[in-house]
């Protein structure tokens, strides 16, 4: 028994010494296992994004710069957006990092932020708007130029989106109109739909009253009452609005201050019956306005029926009923009229 246990010792023995070792590993094993990530370490991430204009189309050809900080400065990467103004950085090391956004003609935009490891990072959409070099060269246009827009933006204003408010300037500074400028502004209030039909309702009134009693009844006094009444605007808008202003180069609109304290606001509108600004942009006496009121009084007289028509007297006792009507309606321009004029520009206080 004891020879027996003594032989498979002697046995095992043998066999340990004829298995060899493990063979030890490679310098490029070594290496290889050193580099490979420990279990659960993640990689870098990725970062992009999209470059747009001002209207939100695409910008082809931006150059995107991005940054990182660190213990060790590390040059900026650069990128170019695509033709779908997209840019992609990949292999970014986790931490923060800032991008910046640049092209010809407009300015750069500054983006910071910090990518997490192996992330994949979105950055927000980047809106590339017009540098003020280019900016400079509207406001480098002629005073006809900046006129002409300004007159377009007046003769769409429009109290609750449909009574004509043409004669009032919102613009801070703004250029004097032209005599076709001030001839066109009379004639398109003149046959504005809204003047024909506030022109029948006050003939209305005056048929239902029998106002003007010369005119008669029925159908032909109100059509004389109506022609009477459009007469009377017609032509105090021509004279008062376009002929007048045109020869003594004054500027028939209400300038709307805006600013200051409400007695500011309350004497420049009541200024405004009396003064107005001239071509040259000085303040000065309206004389526009004071005889178009005389003149189309005078005017009057040709047609209204004899035993209403107006003498010298009655004719500057009427002017000067109108330049308080005028006042009021200065006020109301001043302190109301705005808050009801939908889509106007947002030119600021004409005082600035």
């Amino acid at each position: 028994m004891a020879a027996f246990l003594a032989f498979f010792v002697l046995a095992g023995a043998v066999k340990a010494q004829q298995t060899p070792p493990p063979a030890p590993a490679s310098d490029a094993a070594l290496s290889r296992a050193s580099e490979s990530p420990a279990a659960g370490q993640v990689g870098p991430g990725s970062v992009h994004g999209a470059v747009v204009d001002r209207e939100g189309s695409v910008c082809e050809g931006a150059h995107v710069s991005l940054a990182q900080a660190g213990p060790v400065a590390q040059n900026a990467r650069t990128a170019i957006s695509g033709s779908d103004g997209r840019f992609v950085f990949g292999d970014v090391p986790a931490g923060a990092f800032t991008l910046t956004i640049s092209s010809e003609g407009f300015t750069s935009q500054v983006i910071h932020g910090v990518l997490q490891p192996g992330e994949s990072y979105e950055a927000p959409a980047v809106r590339l708007l017009v540098t003020t070099a280019q900016s400079d060269v509207r406001v480098s246009a002629s005073d006809q130029d900046i006129a002409q827009e300004v007159f377009k933006e007046e003769e769409e204003q429009r109290v609750f989106g449909f009574i004509p408010n043409f004669y009032v300037s919102y613009a801070p500074n703004a250029p004097p109109l032209t005599s076709r400028q001030k001839f066109n502004l009379a004639w398109r209030s003149s046959i504005d739909p809204i003047t024909l039909l506030s022109t029948g309702f006050f003939a209305g009134i005056e048929q239902s009253d029998n106002s003007y009693k010369g005119y008669g009844e029925g159908a032909q006094g109100y059509g004389k009452r109506y022609a009477a009444n459009y007469a009377d605007n017609f032509i105090g808008t021509m004279i008062g609005a376009a002929i007048l202003p045109s020869l003594l180069k004054q500027d028939p609109r209400y300038f709307y201050q805006g600013s200051g304290s409400v007695r500011s606001r309350f004497f420049h509108a009541i200024s405004m019956t009396v003064a107005c600004k001239g071509d040259n942009g000085h303040w000065q006496a309206n004389y526009s306005g004071l005889g178009a009121g005389l003149a189309a009084g005078g005017i009057s007289n040709l047609y209204y029926p004899a035993a209403d028509r107006n003498g010298v007297s009655l004719t500057f006792e009427n002017a000067g009923i109108g330049s308080a009507e005028g006042a009021v309606q200065n006020l109301i321009q001043e302190f109301v009229v705005r808050k009801f004029t939908p889509k106007l520009p947002n030119f600021g206080s004409s005082k600035q």
